[in-house]
Formats: C-alpha cells, sequence, structure tokens
C-alpha cells in the first residue's frame, strides 16, 4: 500500500459554484465532470490515475462542513500560489502559509466557496 488515502469526496451545494471556485484554485478551465448513480462529481486534477485523487460531489447526504476530516491538498512545490486564488475565487483563508518544520514543510487553511475547511501543503 502505498498511501493510505486513494480518493476523497468533497461535499457541494452548488455544484457550478463549487467547479468555479476548484477551477479557479487549481488553476485550470474544468474540472473533468461525472455524473454516477446520482451523483455530480467534478475531479480534481491529477496526473495520472495511479495517485490519489478527488473531487467535488452533489449528492444526498453530502454536506460540507469545518468540522471532521481535514484534507490536506498538494500545493505545489510553494502553496503561495494556490492560496492567493482562494479568496477571488470566493473562499477564504483563515490560516496564512505557515512552517510546519524544516522537513515536512509549509500548510495554510482555508474556507472553500461551500463552506468546506481543506489546507494545503508544500515543501516551500
Amino acid at each position: 500500500m502505498n498511501n493510505v488515502i486513494n480518493w476523497f469526496e468533497i461535499p457541494v451545494t452548488d455544484f457550478d459554484r463549487a467547479h468555479k471556485f476548484y477551477s479557479e484554485l487549481m488553476a485550470v478551465s474544468s474540472l473533468e465532470l461525472h455524473e454516477m448513480g446520482g451523483m455530480k462529481m467534478g475531479f480534481l486534477p491529477m496526473e495520472s490515475r495511479e495517485g490519489v485523487g478527488g473531487g467535488i460531489c452533489l449528492a444526498e447526504g453530502y454536506t460540507p462542513s469545518q468540522n471532521g476530516v481535514l484534507i490536506y491538498i498538494n500545493g505545489g512545490e510553494d502553496l503561495s500560489a494556490h492560496l492567493a486564488r482562494v479568496e477571488p475565487a470566493g473562499g477564504k483563508v483563515v490560516l496564512p502559509k505557515t512552517k510546519i518544520s524544516d522537513e515536512i514543510g509549509f500548510m495554510a487553511i482555508f474556507i472553500d466557496s461551500e463552506g468546506n475547511k481543506l489546507a494545503f501543503h508544500s515543501p516551500k
């Protein structure tokens, strides 16, 4: 087992708003869209299907929250670029870029357009 996590789903209440937010946040023109079993999904960008992936999901029983699990999104080499897009895209930065340690790198926490609390991580 290479990773403990192999997929994550971020609940949304307004799919179009969340799609716009995450497209702007990740600096892509659009998320890959899918509908499966009554669920509308937008896959976040990833280099290959072999790694850890995730997406935004609109379905019954999916409720955005600032409580519970905290997902760290890969912020690339330096999370500053991603973090700078949070507020213009409709989210809110709640913890600015913060050094964890020399070995681990940096983190930042934000609230997305739907009210979910997430984080970025990067080595620099």
